[in-house]
C-alpha cells in the first residue's frame, strides 16, 4: 500500500487518521478543537490560514511520521 500523504488540502479528520501525532502537531499550532465539527470539513490548508500558521512547516511535521 502505498504512503498516505498529509496534504493542505487533506480534511482534519483523515490527517488525524494518517498520522498517529497529529493532534500534538496541530495543537502547536493552534488547532485545540480537533474533535469538533469543523474539523469534519475543514481541510489542514485552511486550518493553517485562519491560525495562522506557517502551512509547509506544519505540512513538513505533519509528514515526518516516525
Amino acid at each position: 500500500m502505498a504512503e498516505r500523504k498529509i496534504t493542505e488540502n487533506t480534511i482534519i479528520t483523515e490527517a488525524l487518521d494518517i498520522n498517529p501525532n497529529a493532534p500534538e502537531i496541530l495543537m502547536k499550532y493552534g488547532m485545540h478543537c480537533l474533535g469538533c465539527a469543523i474539523a469534519h470539513g475543514e481541510t489542514v490548508g485552511e486550518a493553517a490560514e485562519v491560525h495562522g500558521a506557517d502551512l509547509e512547516k506544519m505540512l513538513d511535521e505533519l509528514n515526518a511520521i516516525d
